[in-house]
C-alpha cells in the first residue's frame, strides 16, 4: 500500500513538472524582426549517406526568408550519392557549398569531426548546425535568430517536431523524444536559475554566436562524445555561457528512424552513451521508468483479474494509470503526436525499456555500438 501511494505522489510531481515545462518553453515567432544589417548566418549541415533526405533539407533551406545566409554541407565520406545530390544544388545556388570531409581520426567520433570541419570553413557571425534529415519552414532562421538575440543565448537548441510514419514510430518516438524529457527534466527551473545551468541540447538544430562556439573549444571540446549535443550544452555552461532550450516544433521537423531496426539502433546508441557515463545512474533511471511508467499497468491487471490480489490498493493503481495517460496526453497534444502513442503507452515504453537494457548490456560487456556504419567503443574514448 505504501509503495502504491509513493508512486501515485511521484506521478503527481511529474505531471506538475510537465505543465511547468510546457508553459515555460519559448517558441519562435513567425513575425520576429532581425537587426539591420542582418548578420551572416552559416547554416552547417553534416551529411553521411543521406542521399534520400538531403534534398528535402536543402530545398527547405533555400526557401528561407532570411536575407543573409550561406549553406555549407560536408560530405562525411558517404558511400552513396550524397555528394552528387549536393553538387547539383550547389551548381544552381551560389549560397550552397559542398565540402569533402577528411578521413576520421581515431580520437574523434564521426559527427563532432564533421561539424568541426564545417565550423572551420564558416564565414558567418552565427553558426547554425542542422541535421541532414531536418526540414524547415521559411521563417526558421529569422525567428530562431531573433529568439537567440533576445535571450542572449550562447547556445540555443530544443525540441523539433518528430514526424512518425510507421506504427512503431508513432508509439515509440513521442515517448523517447518528448515524454521522458518533459516529465523528468525541470527545464522551467534550469532556465530561470540565476546561475548558468545545462538545459536541453538536441543536435538536430543548434545555434551559436561564432565567438561563443570557439570560446568553448567548438566540437573539439567534445571530440570523442557520441552524444556531442548534450556535452556541448555542458561545455557552454561550464564556460559561463547561457544555454537556452526552446520548442522548435513550429519551425523544424525531422523523421529520424524510418524502420524498426534503425529506431532500435538509435535508442540503443543513446542508452549506450549514457551507460558509459554512469552505469549506476542509468540503471537507477531504467528502474524508475519501469516502476513509474510501466508497472502500474501490471498491478491493475493483476489486481482486477487475480482473486488473490489485495483490494485496498486497486483504485490507487487505477489512479496511477489515469495520471500516466493524462501526462502522455498533455505532451502528445502539445507536440501534435499521434493519439496511438498515448493509448499504447505500455507497448511503446516496453520497447524503449528493452532497448535500454540492451544498451546497458552492450556497454557492460564492451561490445560497443554501430552507428552510420562506424563502430564506437573504447577506442573512440566514449566516456
Amino acid at each position: 500500500m505504501l509503495y502504491q501511494i509513493i508512486v501515485a505522489v511521484c506521478l503527481i510531481f511529474f505531471t506538475t513538472n510537465i505543465i511547468l515545462n510546457l508553459r515555460a518553453l519559448k517558441r519562435p515567432d513567425r513575425n520576429a524582426r532581425i537587426p539591420e544589417p542582418a548578420p551572416l548566418v552559416s547554416v552547417l549541415v553534416p551529411a553521411r549517406n543521406e542521399e534520400n533526405k538531403i534534398k528535402t533539407c536543402l530545398k527547405s533551406l533555400q526557401l528561407q526568408d532570411y536575407p543573409n545566409f550561406e549553406i555549407l554541407v560536408l560530405d562525411d565520406n558517404s558511400t552513396d550519392r550524397t555528394a552528387e545530390v549536393v553538387s547539383q544544388f550547389a551548381a544552381r545556388d551560389d549560397r550552397i557549398q559542398l565540402i569533402k570531409g577528411a578521413n576520421l581520426p581515431e580520437e574523434w567520433a564521426g559527427k563532432p569531426f564533421a561539424c568541426y570541419q564545417l565550423a572551420e570553413r564558416a564565414n558567418g557571425s552565427w553558426l547554425l548546425f542542422v541535421d541532414a534529415d531536418t526540414m524547415h519552414v521559411p521563417h526558421m532562421i529569422r525567428s530562431v535568430l531573433a529568439l537567440a538575440i533576445e535571450t542572449k543565448a550562447s547556445l540555443l537548441s530544443g525540441l523539433p517536431r518528430q514526424i512518425s510514419g510507421t506504427f512503431a514510430e508513432k508509439i515509440v518516438m513521442p515517448l523517447a523524444y518528448y515524454f521522458i524529457i518533459m516529465s523528468w527534466i525541470p527545464l522551467w527551473w534550469l532556465q530561470r536559475s540565476k546561475e548558468p545551468k545545462p538545459s536541453l541540447a538536441i543536435g538536430q538544430l543548434m545555434l551559436f554566436p561564432r565567438e561563443e562556439y570557439w570560446r568553448i573549444g567548438g566540437h573539439e571540446a567534445v571530440s570523442s562524445r557520441i552524444l556531442e549535443d548534450v556535452w556541448l550544452g555542458v561545455e557552454t555552461v561550464r564556460h559561463g555561457g547561457r544555454h537556452v532550450a526552446i520548442d522548435l516544433s513550429p519551425v523544424t521537423c525531422t523523421r529520424n528512424y524510418q524502420s524498426l531496426g534503425v529506431m532500435w539502433e538509435g535508442i540503443v546508441r543513446w542508452i549506450y552513451s549514457l551507460a558509459a557515463l554512469s552505469p549506476v545512474a542509468l540503471v537507477g533511471l531504467l528502474a524508475a521508468g519501469f516502476f513509474f511508467y510501466l508497472a502500474p499497468f501490471y498491478w491493475v491487471l493483476n489486481g482486477f483479474f487475480s482473486a488473490a490480489a489485495p483490494t485496498d490498493w486497486r483504485y490507487i493503481a487505477v489512479f496511477q494509470i489515469a495520471m500516466i495517460l493524462f501526462m502522455r496526453w498533455l505532451v502528445d497534444s502539445h507536440f501534435r503526436n499521434s493519439l496511438l502513442s498515448t493509448l499504447l503507452h505500455p507497448l511503446g515504453f516496453s520497447f524503449f525499456f528493452a532497448a535500454g537494457v540492451f544498451g546497458c548490456w552492450r556497454q557492460a560487456v564492451g561490445l560497443g555500438i554501430r552507428w552510420k556504419e562506424r563502430l564506437y567503443g573504447e577506442t573512440s574514448r566514449v566516456k
